[in-house]
């Protein structure tokens, strides 16, 4: 299990933010516009039959569905979702999430239980609110909404 105070050891499960907003990938993206600013978050892990599938994006609804003229009450999130998709364990460590990231240029991981099951989402502004609290990044991370 991972350690509270931060070190190299501490896990994503510490670090991460809970609680994650999921839509079935029937889900439209005007729904999933609106489950975002209700819930005050960028992104919304996309399911099938209960299965973590994809990650949708508020960038994800304008350059795949918005740009392109498609209809936001009749776009299924399943069509323009993130769907080549990386998880992450909570018991993963805070360095071989950063490395994962890293190679892969991800700004967002669901992170799931072994059972499959979303509890959060790690983005580069969790781990930099712990790895360096004084960076830009951080600091907008850690501010409020723009409302």
């Amino acid at each position: 299990m991972c350690q509270l105070p931060y070190d190299e050891s501490r896990c994503v499960g510490d670090v991460m933010t809970p609680n994650p907003v999921t839509l079935e990938a029937s889900a439209t993206a005007q729904e999933a516009a609106l489950a975002m600013r209700e819930a005050d978050v960028g992104d919304v892990l996309v399911q099938r039959d209960g299965v973590v599938c994809g990650i949708l994006t508020d960038r994800d609804i304008v350059v795949r569905s918005d740009a392109d003229g498609r209809d936001p009450s009749s776009t299924m999130i399943g069509e323009i979702c993130s769907a080549e998709l990386a998880e992450v364990s909570p018991d993963d460590s805070v360095p071989d999430v950063l490395r994962l990231m890293r190679d892969r240029a991800i700004r967002r991981l669901p992170v799931v239980t072994n059972e499959g099951i979303p509890v959060g989402v790690v983005s580069l502004g969790d781990l930099a609110l712990v790895r360096d609290p004084s960076s830009v990044l951080a600091g907008i991370s850690a501010a409020p909404p723009n409302t």
